[in-house]
């Protein structure tokens, strides 16, 4: 069975970023049978000038998508799709805008303990902020999260109130956008294919067969 890693750059206020997390997993469920996946999560920023506090997402959304109706038209039009794939958008829950510093941190210290209490962390993040309204900008509410998804609470307190990682967050974004990356979900395959936004499961499932067909053909060649 062929292994493809794929580094998902996303940001957990991103809407279509928890999308593309669930159209990949339908995707490499498809696929498990043929093809074994690991997934590191990536961070990114969509709006790094955001305060600690927070913004007001109401009004910092319509400033951004130039007016309310709009805003309620992409709303819609992400509810209809999150519905598909099993997310329950809540927008009206959502009063703060955060800045996600802090939950790309935690993201990175859930890493240290291995993917899959990365990703769990990720879901939770995304559940949080896109399902029931809370502030993942907030500590307490990181903290929960932590908790939750079986880290140390005290150890992440300790680490969250310092300043611990937070250069090699923000280097690892630059990192990003030096490469391209100017929008998120982006997906990089192998370190060497790159897709970008939140494509449905078929194009992710047929992105991961090509790429296996790829890898086994090229092993091939070599024996």
């Amino acid at each position: 069975m062929e292994r493809i890693t794929i580094d998902v750059v996303s940001d957990v206020v991103c809407p279509w970023c928890y999308l593309g997390k669930a159209r990949l997993e339908l995707a490499i469920a498809e696929v498990q049978d043929e093809i074994g996946v690991d997934i590191n999560w990536r961070p990114y920023r969509l709006n790094p000038d955001y305060p600690k506090e927070g913004v007001d997402q109401k009004r910092a959304l319509a400033e951004k998508l130039g007016g309310e109706e709009r805003v309620a038209q992409a709303h819609k039009m992400l509810t209809d799709l999150g519905r598909e794939v099993g997310i329950a958008f809540d927008f009206e829950a959502i009063k703060i805008g955060p800045n996600t510093l802090d939950a790309h941190r935690l993201i990175h210290w859930a890493m240290i303990e291995g993917r899959e209490k990365q990703d769990a962390v990720v879901a939770d993040l995304f559940k949080a902020n896109f399902e029931e309204g809370r502030n993942v900008g907030d500590h307490a509410v990181l903290l929960d999260i932590a908790e939750k998804t079986g880290l140390d609470r005290s150890v992440i307190a300790s680490l969250i109130a310092s300043d611990a990682d937070r250069d090699l967050i923000v280097a690892e974004i630059k990192a990003a956008q030096e490469m391209g990356v100017n929008g998120v979900p982006f997906f990089i395959f192998d370190q060497q294919y790159a897709v970008s936004g939140a494509q449905t499961p078929d194009v992710l499932a047929n992105a991961l067969r090509d790429i296996a067909k790829a890898k086994a053909e090229a092993r091939s060649g070599l024996n």
